[in-house]
């Protein structure tokens, strides 16, 4: 099985920036749809961003226009670039095929967001 690894996250202040990547061990974002995820404390985890193989994008209303997904299908490796960041991002952030997902499977340990002054 594909291993997903997270990273990019830290501390950053209202209205920041920050990129979170995810690699994959081997290449399967052309025949997949992949989605970011993330989950709060208290709170379910919540698919954010799409992108399927075709790259056809989507997002949910909470980051439309703030975030952006897309891939490197040459570094094996989805990213988030996450803009005008808001205390309410804060979360942890998971990438995900969305079929493994749906089966409750394949989940990292992800990268953590906080975003404070």
């Amino acid at each position: 099985q594909v291993q997903l690894v997270e990273s990019g996250g830290g501390l950053v202040q209202p209205g920041g920036s920050l990129r979170l990547s995810c690699a994959a061990s081997g290449s399967i974002f052309r025949a997949n749809a992949m989605g970011w995820y993330r989950q709060a404390p208290g709170k379910q985890r919540e698919l954010v961003a799409t992108l399927t193989s075709a790259g056809s994008t989507n997002y949910a209303d909470s980051v439309k226009g703030r975030f952006t997904i897309s891939r490197d299908d040459a570094k094996n490796t989805v990213y988030l670039q996450m803009n005008s960041l808001k205390p309410e991002d804060t979360a942890v952030y998971y990438c995900n095929l969305l079929v493994r997902a749906a089966a409750g499977r394949g989940w990292g340990q992800g990268t953590q967001v906080t975003v404070s002054s």
